[in-house]
């Protein structure tokens, strides 16, 4: 890629200072850069490396003496990870020429957009809807009977099962699976684990019962909205009447597990490791870190924010910010956590006490 740095100033919608005719073929750390690269120095703690390197253009802080650094031109970027944003949206161009490979396998029934690109073994199933200018990348394989809208970009590896409905914009990482089988059986009789659940551990099982697991099959597929990204290994269970469902916007960062009939609100956040059992509801806009766990049937609400590691076991109401196992508001987490590291010493000062 060749662009000027006028260019990159207009899409990162940022103000350029000095020569906007520089050209940039790609992006450097600022003790790294080259002649053509365009240095990254968001805040005054690059500026000793942009000495180290041979960048004449860069990304710079607010009120840089760029000049003073040796540089010909400058974009400003007032919010650094914005304009990272909007640069590696511009320098990432998958490289994927309009056209179906000899070796992909794409049903006679399939409808192909204008534009699409289809990679070496990739499969299409019958009655798949691909959409304008969608890039299907090696091996990725589209079940029967999705759509998928336009500008979808489904890297090497990924797996869309039967029916699997999806908006513009669409992206999936290699190797991700949407619209497998959620994970749902049952016994002739009550399992230990309904007893258990219902009695709090108490109950028993009779030997006598027929400890058969009976799937449950799962019709319902996926919904994605439009905007959505599901990241590399992640897994989102088919519903097993209705789909399971992703908002628009909404991010799922790799191996996190959505369970079936899941519905995820718009703009959401799931961080890597999330598991969510069958049928959560999370409202939009909420943010789950790291290894958060969700149990089944709950509904967390709009603008929550669970912390990495929380396990959450009951309802949680909008707004809040929940820490811990089991997830509870943060404050009182901490506090929680504070009164447990002094717990030894007050152990030790009551034995003390007894012996005096």
């Amino acid at each position: 890629m060749d662009y000027t740095l006028s260019d990159i100033a207009t899409a990162l919608e940022a103000e350029l200072q000095g020569d906007g005719n520089l050209r940039v073929t790609g992006a450097a750390e600022p003790g790294m850069a080259g002649e053509g690269d365009l240095a990254l120095a968001m805040s005054p703690k690059w500026a000793d490396a942009l000495g180290q390197g041979r960048a004449r253009a860069a990304l710079v802080w607010p009120g840089a003496d760029w000049r003073a650094m040796g540089l010909e031109g400058v974009v400003i970027a007032p919010r650094g990870r914005l304009a990272m944003a909007r640069l590696t949206r511009l320098l990432d161009t998958p490289e994927a020429a309009a056209g179906i490979h000899p070796s992909a396998v794409v049903d006679p029934s399939a409808e192909i957009g204008a534009g699409v690109s289809i990679g070496p073994l990739a499969v299409i199933g019958a009655g798949a809807v691909i959409g304008a200018n969608a890039k299907i990348m090696a091996q990725a394989s589209i079940g029967p009977n999705v759509r998928l809208g336009v500008d979808a970009l489904i890297h090497s590896g990924a797996r869309l099962g039967r029916g699997v409905v999806a908006g513009d914009r669409l992206i999936v990482q290699p190797n991700a699976v949407i619209g497998g089988d959620g994970f749902s059986f049952v016994t002739e009789d009550a399992s230990h684990v309904e007893t258990a659940r219902a009695e709090l551990g108490q109950g028993t099982v009779s030997e006598d019962s027929d400890p058969t697991w009976h799937r449950i099959h799962s019709l319902g597929a996926v919904s994605l909205g439009d905007d959505v990204e599901i990241g590399a290994c992640a897994t989102v269970d088919a519903g097993t009447i209705r789909p399971t469902r992703i908002g628009h916007g909404t991010k799922i960062d790799n191996l996190v597990q959505v369970g079936h009939n899941c519905v995820i609100g718009d703009h959401c956040l799931l961080c890597g490791h999330v598991g969510l059992a069958g049928s959560v509801t999370i409202g939009d806009r909420s943010v789950l870190g790291g290894k958060v766990g969700v149990s089944d049937n709950l509904t967390i609400g709009a603008d929550v924010v669970l912390t990495g590691g929380s396990i959450v076991l009951s309802n949680v109401p909008a707004g809040r910010v929940m820490m811990g196992y089991p997830a509870t508001k943060i404050d009182t987490q901490v506090e929680s956590y504070k009164a447990l590291r002094r717990l030894p010493r007050l152990m030790r000062d009551l034995a003390a006490s007894r012996k005096g």
